[in-house]
């Protein structure tokens, strides 16, 4: 009886122990051993990176190889450009089963949180960031790289998951609201200084009127689509966070399911139902339909700013189609323009443990490489980015191409640096989600809800309560949301934990019970 329960005991601290872990669903990751010294055998490390089918990016990335190279004649980099996040994510999944991902990879921390389950596999970068040697400004770095304090302090901090530092930030963006000032003024109304979300749908729906030949008012044109937001996750996730409404917290505990977000898309099913907003997944690329006159307000990434605006440099809209446009970049709209909230984009990188240590070293002095001034500005100008370090963003050359805005259309494409400098003026507003396994998912769901309610309201669909609670339960079982938690109840975790310990306690009484009728 004695053992019987002592395994009990042993079984419930066990159980406690996943069940607390599993609040987060973050595995505790091992502390990496700094070598004593970077050896001088030759090492292989693989890159993957994200170019967006930029070549120039691609470029950049070749010559920091190159640069870095020259420094380090041992170290040889491979370079593994992809052109999708996802795609990144789905194979270092597939490649940590197999045990060859990367040495490192471009990266966010909702995915990090989802490659930690695996085990050991990404590295804590806690002890590399502060040795004395290869760490942050270490003495053994053959290049000028940043301290800690010359990074960003906002973006560092957004790769901290359960308590360390999981990643490096390598660039930032933000979403920007892109619009035709032409169309705005043709219809009457006047720009503010801050976009509000009443002054979008109002003008949106405004819009909508047509001329006796089928036409619209705004544009003389057959086709037009006020309103288009590119990331419908964005979206949901930048109007809850503005209405201080649930999304989800750090314990992992989703709270999206409330009577805000309700409210949120019965709003944007009437604006859909009258045909004045769209998605990227469904009417495609916003920036072609505002290239052609076609749309007033497009919301995209300011690292996708040299796709919009007549002139743009990577625009996918025939010569013939583009239409000559006043283009404004203004911050995504508000509902409290005196406390601004937007999201904080862009990759970070993260490296992936391997058994030789001296693979790891060299990953990390990549890595602090990615982040001296010349690639940080160089990857900067090729979209509207901006650059994570201090140093960088105040270097003069930087200062310098911030002030050249407009004087041509490819390196200083006055909207791309206008983008980039929006994000600049607004890092303090910036905001991110709470990291965690499964974040992943709940992102990805709170956008599916606005893909739902804008199909259904473009089908004629009857948008209430109902249907609501219909799109809540399709995107719970599609993306197997592990808890819908509301402030009344207690999280799934904490209920398993509370019955194990009832177990437990009935256990011990049990025992007692019977070994005083035993004597």
């Amino acid at each position: 009886m004695k053992r019987i329960v002592s395994l009990l005991l042993t079984a419930v601290i066990a159980v406690s122990c996943l069940t607390l872990s599993a609040c987060h669903g973050l595995v505790a990751q091992e502390e990496f051993e700094i070598p004593s010294a970077l050896t001088s055998e030759p090492i292989e490390i693989t890159f993957w990176s994200k170019s967006d089918s930029n070549v120039t990016q691609v470029g950049v990335y070749q010559k920091a190889i190159r640069d870095f190279e020259a420094l380090y004649p041992n170290i040889k980099v491979k370079l593994v450009p992809y052109n999708d996040y996802s795609h990144i994510y789905s194979d270092v999944i597939t490649n940590i089963s197999t045990n060859t991902t990367p040495n490192l990879c471009i990266t966010y921390p909702d995915h990090i949180a989802t490659y930690k389950t695996g085990g050991n596999t990404v590295v804590a970068l806690d002890s590399l960031m502060s040795d004395g040697r290869y760490g942050l400004g270490g003495s053994e770095l053959l290049f000028d790289g940043p301290t800690k304090d010359e990074i960003v302090p906002k973006f560092l901090d957004e790769c901290i998951l359960d308590g360390q530092y999981y990643a490096l930030p390598y660039m930032r963006s933000t979403e920007a609201c892109y619009v035709n000032r032409d169309l705005v003024e043709a219809l009457g109304y006047e720009l503010p200084e801050v976009l509000t979300w009443d002054f979008v749908f109002e003008v949106s729906e405004a819009a909508m009127a047509k001329n006796a030949d089928g036409t619209y008012v705004a544009n003389g044109q057959n086709t037009l689509i006020p309103f288009i937001y590119k990331s419908t996750d964005n979206m949901m996730i930048t109007m809850l966070k503005q209405k201080d409404a649930g999304y989800s917290n750090d314990l992992g505990e989703i709270h999206i399911f409330n009577d805000t977000t309700e409210q949120i898309l019965l709003d944007i099913a009437e604006l859909a139902g009258q045909r004045a907003f769209s998605t990227f997944k469904i009417s495609s690329y916003p920036g072609n339909y505002f290239n052609k006159g076609q749309c007033i307000f497009a919301i995209d990434s300011t690292a996708g700013a040299t796709w919009i605006g007549t002139g743009s440099p990577n625009h996918d809209v025939d010569e013939d189609e583009m239409v000559e446009v006043t283009t404004e970049v203004m911050t995504v709209p508000q509902y409290d323009t005196d406390s601004p909230d937007m999201i904080s984009q862009g990759p970070s990188v993260c490296i992936f443990n391997k058994e030789d240590p001296q693979e790891v070293l060299a990953s990390w002095l990549f890595l602090q490489f990615l982040l001296t001034d010349e690639v940080q500005m160089s990857y900067a100008k090729t979209e509207g980015y901006c650059p994570v370090t201090l140093k960088a963003q105040s270097n003069p050359e930087y200062l310098e191409y911030l002030a050249s805005a407009g004087i041509d259309s490819d390196e200083h494409y006055h909207v791309k640096i206008k983008a980039t400098q929006l994000l600049i003026d607004n890092i303090d507003n910036t905001f991110v989600t709470s990291v965690f396994n499964g974040s992943t998912n709940l992102r990805s769901a709170a956008g599916q809800m606005i893909e739902e309610v804008t199909k259904g309201a473009r089908r004629k669909d009857v948008i209430d309560s109902d249907y609501i609670e219909q799109v809540y339960a399709k995107v719970t079982s599609l993306y197997h949301l592990r808890a819908v938690n509301t402030d009344d109840k207690l999280p799934s975790t904490a209920v398993t934990l509370l019955v194990c310990l009832g177990l437990a306690w009935c256990g011990i009484g049990g025992y007692y019970l019977w070994d005083k009728y035993r004597k």
